[in-house]
């Protein structure tokens, strides 16, 4: 950070299409692995897309209480899932930091939807007021950052932030802010989602939004390829403890690295698509940089939101050489997406725990499925497998409907 009080990366907590964890998520990308297939929760044979990166053999008991889980549906178990992963792996509690001093901010662009979709369903079949009395306590969005602040009794900073594919970047773009001002030791970050139903898959469709491989559903997410279709809807959580890096060295923390910038933009342009030219993703970018105090030529791998869809890898790809001009050639850009699907409101959140792992091990993922390159996106997708190489800092870009746009710059740690 140019100015205020730096912070830094200390844990790390996630489940995915890839496992339950982490270190499944790191191993699954590098290993070029795909965590879609067909849909298993519901009966998806009515619906034209029946395929989704769902999180396989979920069971919350084994890590919360029985009761809490039966008080709190998927998308908030994911989350405290992550957090306690989390804190965990920065040996955050116990530490001796105040309560008061450590907050939470979650994002969750669609709450309890599978709550709300039953609940509805109930109501409708039995009449009147029938339905659960936790109904409005397990579908908020912002009931996971407080069930996790509830769990761990941190009494910061407490919010949800919901802004489409942007939430669980802006989440950690708020708690950066929020320790960068002072107003916190500590921060739990990301996002969460669980929007795998029925009811949203027709929506989807109904915009063809979604790939439609159902035959092939590994080689559906297909990020900047030119016969991609769509993107693959997934599910889960990322979370990130971030700190003030003289508390962490004080406590003597492992630091995975540092968050040095944040910049967020919109495009005042239309409702799903982006800006034609890439205006506001190149603003976000752009700010980003400069509230890093990086140049462009610092910036050595690039996370990018790599959607699949016809429009979206365009316009990323446009907006990267917007910004980055001839360095952009230089720059390796893979797309998670194209292992996980896409996790909504959480991508932003596990897509920034990917790039610190990158910054972290000195190693980019690659692009899977990446067999005949679009001419007009014309960057270094890393198509060939992990790439081991010098990584001084590190871009992370979401963007979401509405025209939300985020960008993360996470910087190798020592200096």
């Amino acid at each position: 950070m140019a100015s205020g009080r730096r912070v830094v990366i200390t844990g790390l907590g996630a489940v995915t299409p890839l496992g339950p964890d982490v270190p499944a998520l790191w191993h699954g990308l590098c290993s070029g692995e795909s965590g879609i297939g067909h849909i298993t929760r519901f009966d998806a044979s009515d619906l034209p897309v029946q395929i989704a990166g769902e999180i396989k053999d979920f069971d919350p008991c084994q890590r919360l209480p029985p009761k809490l889980v039966k008080r709190t549906s998927r998308f908030i178990q994911y989350a405290l899932w992550s957090s306690l992963e989390a804190v965990t792996d920065a040996g955050l509690d116990g530490c001796g930091v105040a309560k008061d001093r450590v907050g939470v901010v979650i994002g969750s662009g669609l709450g309890g939807l599978e709550v709300i979709v039953r609940e509805h369903e109930k109501a409708l079949r039995n009449k009147g007021p029938h339905v659960s009395p936790l109904l409005l306590p397990t579908m908020l969005p912002d009931m996971a950052a407080g069930q996790v602040s509830i769990y761990f009794g941190y009494l910061g900073p407490n919010y949800c932030t919901s802004s489409a594919c942007c939430s669980g970047a802006h989440a950690i773009g708020s708690a950066f802010r929020h320790i960068v001002q002072g107003e916190a030791e500590a921060m739990l970050a990301g996002g969460s989602e669980a929007g795998i139903t029925h009811f949203l898959i027709s929506g989807l469709t109904r915009m063809n939004a979604l790939s439609r491989r159902n035959d092939e559903p590994k080689r559906a997410s297909r990020p900047f390829d030119a016969d991609r279709d769509g993107f693959v809807i997934a599910e889960g959580a990322g979370i990130m403890v971030l700190e003030a890096l003289d508390h962490a060295k004080k406590r003597d923390a492992k630091i995975y690295a540092e968050l040095a910038g944040y910049g967020y933009s919109g495009d005042a342009y239309h409702i799903t698509a982006p800006h034609p030219e890439g205006e506001g993703a190149s603003i976000a970018m752009r700010e980003a940089l400069n509230s890093s105090g990086l140049p462009v030529e610092a910036i050595g791998y690039i996370n990018a939101h790599g959607t699949s869809t016809r429009v979206n890898d365009i316009i990323e790809t446009r907006s990267i050489r917007r910004v980055f001009r001839e360095w952009a050639d230089r720059i390796p850009v893979s797309a998670t997406k194209s292992m996980t699907g896409h996790l909504q409101a959480a991508c932003g959140a596990v897509e920034c725990i990917v790039s610190t792992l990158s910054v972290y091990h000195q190693r980019v993922h690659p692009t899977l499925n990446l067999d005949t390159p679009d001419p007009e996106c014309d960057l270094d997708y890393v198509p060939e497998g992990p790439r081991d190489l010098k990584i001084e800092a590190a871009l992370s870009n979401s963007f979401g409907f509405g025209g939300h746009n985020v960008s993360l710059v996470i910087k190798k740690y020592p200096d």
